[in-house]
């Protein structure tokens, strides 16, 4: 069987979470780029159809994941439009870095609402498309650190970490509805994410420079180099796949 291709008999409908800028992005855009129909969330308009630009196959729909009622709505309107979901991928997330003695609490209530309870509740309202599939397949953007530790965005970490947990509790739960859970953990990857942070422009040149320091390959990643990871894990030729977080790193888990 050819990986790039789809064993389904039609193009399959993959949500993706986060598709602004960086990873999502890039996932959107390589999901459409193998013919797939492709439901484009984040929370800002503008960047959205800047990921759609040129790719017929993305629809573009605000919203924020986080928002009370608004993993519902997202998975109600993918339905209305294409009347399945056959790939959820989560991977809208947020960083609010502070040492333990400076972490605010709403810091600590908007990663959780984001990075955990959003997935969550994505994945329980897609569950019945998603089996009704017959291939369904949830993908979980993790993080390296989660496998690992970051001092100084420890809230971070362990909201990725309790990712991880839920993509091997999920994938038990759900192989016998035919729906496979998996996860990637992209270590130093080349997006705003520090931007994101509010990082000033050295504060983010020296976290990237701890960051390749600890990077084995010795360079930072590229946004395609995960989505790549994201398809292939995703694809119906991995079917037989289930439970794992695959660390896309440049060897910075093992290193």
């Amino acid at each position: 069987m050819d990986s790039d291709k789809n064993s389904n008999s039609g193009p399959r409908v993959v949500l993706v979470t986060g598709a602004g800028t960086g990873i999502g992005r890039a996932t959107a855009r390589a999901f459409a780029a193998r013919g797939d129909l492709v439901v484009a969330v984040g929370r800002r308009p503008g960047p959205l159809e800047e990921t759609a630009g040129g790719y017929a196959g993305i629809r573009v729909l605000p919203g924020d994941v986080a928002g009370a009622g608004e993993p519902e709505r997202i998975v109600r309107e993918v339905l209305a439009a294409y009347g399945r979901m056959d790939v959820l991928v989560n991977n809208a997330g947020i960083v609010r870095a502070g040492p333990l003695g400076a972490v605010a609490a709403p810091d600590v209530a908007e990663q959780l609402g984001v990075n955990l309870v959003a997935p969550v509740l994505l994945a329980q309202a897609a569950l019945p498309a998603l089996e009704a599939s017959g291939g369904g397949v949830v993908v979980n953007v993790s993080t390296a650190v989660g496998l690992r530790g970051w001092a100084g965005a420890s809230v971070y970490a362990a909201t990725k970490a309790a990712l991880d947990t839920l993509t091997r509790s999920w994938a038990v739960e759900l192989a016998p509805r035919g729906v496979r859970v998996v996860a990637v953990a992209p270590g130093a990857v080349d997006t705003p994410i520090g931007e994101h942070q509010g990082l000033s422009p050295e504060r983010a040149a020296e976290v990237r420079a701890w960051q390749l320091a600890r990077t084995p390959l010795g360079r930072i990643g590229r946004p395609e180099e995960v989505a790549w990871a994201v398809c292939r894990l995703a694809d119906p030729a991995a079917s037989f796949l289930t439970g794992v977080v695959v660390p896309v790193d440049g060897g910075a888990s093992v290193g």
